[in-house]
């Protein structure tokens, strides 16, 4: 068996793209993988392409020599969109390795340890504030109109949902998104206490919809330093969080603030592979560590899973993506012993359904960890090349 050809496609998803790796064989078994062009990653496809060579000729079988040949190939640059492409063609070859034996791709892994993943609703309200998804949902104008998709959220069988930060100035919610450039305050990224005051009152509106049992957490991303961080933490005690999400590249700061938060802290997901999370792991800096499969790659985020298990830290995947790097995700959650609960994302574009052959399966706010061949799903390429990129 031989790889024979790699094709990238990018499709439009309203407010983002999703794009997805097409690895094809000789012998007639294609390979599948999806990955993140947007949010940072501008040009990876480009680095995917570049990277190719290595690859076509290749016997994909043999995943783990070709994924070490590549970071042979971009180790003077490992880390970023390099790492970011290897982990999509290693997903791309892992999904060929399972078609091959007809198995799903955890049972490569020795999994599933479980069938049913607990998931969470993630960016709630996040596209309505932000009028991203405005089109497709209704949009969330007053602290009446949160409490009231909280309580959806919660009929719909979620345990878990996680919001961000939304503001309330003349009448309107926006979304607080300085470390993105998004928002006043940046780049000093410093917090003040009318801020603090509108993220308690929201968070609070939550809790008040969904009761006290069921799981709340808040992503601040990289929106603070240091300082502005440990003052959120303060703020938000009496929710009583499932996680504070946390965004530094600084493991004794994030150390220091995991030691007075009064909640768990969950952070790492911008990490590239084992070497990157090392530090976080020896400061015991968080309480959960996010790995981004996509990312990283599956086997990577196995490794990495591997590394936290022996510091008593649990990991949660980074996943706020298409349907296949949900079924990608799974397979992660479905391998791993130290498993949190698994990110999804709800609102997104209505014709994402499209663009796979088989939707996930959820049960009582659970993904149903696929039992086919592969990752379980493939993409419908006539419906990716239908809705070509926004110019």
């Amino acid at each position: 068996m031989k790889i024979d050809h790699m094709e990238c496609m990018i499709a439009d998803a309203g407010w983002r793209t999703f794009s997805f790796l097409k690895m094809s064989t000789a012998c007639g078994i294609t390979g599948w993988s999806e990955y993140n062009e947007d949010f940072g990653s501008k040009g990876l496809s480009d680095v995917i392409r570049a990277l190719s060579p290595l690859v076509i000729g290749a016997d994909p079988r043999a995943s783990e020599a070709i994924v070490a040949r590549l970071h042979v190939g971009t180790r003077q640059a490992r880390g970023g969109l390099n790492q970011q492409a290897i982990a999509a063609i290693e997903n791309a070859l892992l999904d060929i390795r399972g078609k091959e034996a007809g198995k799903p791709v955890h049972a490569l892994f020795g999994g599933p340890i479980r069938d049913r993943i607990p998931v969470y609703w993630s960016h709630f309200g996040t596209y309505r504030v932000s009028g991203r998804s405005t089109q497709f949902f209704r949009p969330i104008a007053d602290y009446e109109a949160l409490g009231r998709h909280a309580e959806e959220v919660k009929a719909a069988g979620f345990r878990c949902l996680k919001t961000n930060i939304f503001p309330w100035k003349d009448g309107a919610f926006s979304q607080y998104a300085p470390g993105f450039g998004r928002a006043a305050g940046w780049p000093e990224l410093n917090w003040d206490n009318a801020l603090l005051g509108d993220l308690t009152r929201e968070l609070m509106t939550i809790r008040d919809a969904v009761g006290p049992e069921m799981g709340i957490m808040l992503d601040t991303n990289i929106h603070f330093k240091t300082e502005g961080f440990l003052r959120v933490a303060a703020a938000v005690e009496p929710i009583g969080l499932t996680w504070l999400e946390i965004d530094t590249h600084d493991p004794p700061s994030l150390a220091m603030i995991r030691g007075r938060a009064p909640c768990p802290i969950a952070s790492c997901e911008t990490l590239h592979g084992r070497r990157d999370f090392k530090p976080y792991l020896e400061q015991y800096a968080m309480d959960v560590a996010i790995v981004d499969v996509p990312w990283n790659g599956l086997g990577e985020s196995i490794k990495i899973a591997s590394m936290c298990d022996a510091y008593e830290v649990n990991c949660a995947p980074h996943n706020f993506y298409g349907h296949l790097c949900s079924f990608i995700s799974a397979h992660f959650c479905a391998t791993i012993p130290n498993f949190r609960i698994m990110e999804i994302d709800i609102d997104s574009c209505p014709w994402r359904d499209e663009f796979v052959t088989n939707l996930p399966t959820f049960e009582n706010g659970c993904f149903v960890v696929p039992t086919a061949a592969g990752w379980g799903t493939d993409i419908n390429e006539a419906a990716v090349r239908a809705r070509p990129p926004k110019s």
